[in-house]
């Protein structure tokens, strides 16, 4: 028999481990977020992604928050294993010269798929990124093998919001449903503090790029207070 007093106990103490998925993250610059949930009889799992630019890990994450009381391994919440770094050429993307922007006139390639984007050279990378969503989401969010790595394969989905739409399926001259346009005009709003939407924009110090990458990208992640109010006193945010 389900609890509701289980997954509430889950989804408290994660929230108070700073591990509780947050789309206004200090060194995170949201792109795009997904929830499942699965369950039968007895068991039960939630998979939330939350998809997004990381100036100290040097690449765009899909970070997986995984709940549940069927977990084949680990813990609930994140662990090194759910950080997803999805783009390839980060090195050729990223101006060497203005660090945190975009080079210009370089496909992303995400996944082995190279994917051209209308962007201007010297443009911040993470509205670089937003650039992927709606037409790619996709290719950002988890695949079913990444979804299920830490949850039993023979769990039944029962939920999973955005449902998906089939935008690279549309003719080119035809128009996305209105719900694909306002999801595509808030993923290209500007970073500000005050909204809660995106994140401030906040500039760390560059760490240790290459296989140190995720290392850096957790533990950004997992000093979610502390970036959160770097963020907002570099840029002037919050309601002060």
């Amino acid at each position: 028999m389900l609890r509701v007093e289980e997954v509430l106990e889950q989804l408290d103490a994660s929230h108070t481990a700073f591990a509780f998925p947050d789309l206004n993250h200090g060194y995170y610059y949201a792109v795009d977020a997904r929830l499942h949930a699965f369950r039968d009889e007895d068991r039960w799992a939630l998979v939330v992604e939350t998809v997004g630019y990381n100036p100290r890990g040097a690449n765009l994450y899909d970070v997986l928050h995984v709940y549940g009381n069927c977990l084949t391994r680990g813990k609930p919440g994140f662990e090194n294993s759910d950080f997803l770094a999805r783009v390839d050429n980060m090195t050729d993307v990223e101006d060497r010269d203005n660090p945190e922007c975009y080079r210009g006139n370089v496909p992303i390639i995400v996944r082995g798929v190279p994917l051209a984007v209308t962007a201007p050279a010297g443009e911040d990378l993470w509205e670089t990124m937003r650039r992927l969503v709606p037409a790619h989401r996709e290719l950002l969010l988890a695949d079913e093998q990444e979804l299920r790595a830490r949850i039993p394969k023979d769990l039944p989905e029962v939920l999973r919001l955005p449902v998906p739409v089939r935008s690279t399926a549309r003719s080119p001259r035809s128009s996305p449903p209105a719900t694909v346009r306002a999801t595509a005009r808030r993923s290209r709003q500007t970073p500000i503090g005050r909204t809660g939407l995106i994140p401030a924009r906040c500039s760390p110090p560059q760490l240790p790029k290459g296989p140190a990458a995720v290392s850096c990208a957790r533990s950004s992640h997992e000093h979610r207070s502390q970036g959160s109010a770097i963020g907002r006193g570099r840029t002037g945010g919050g309601s002060g």
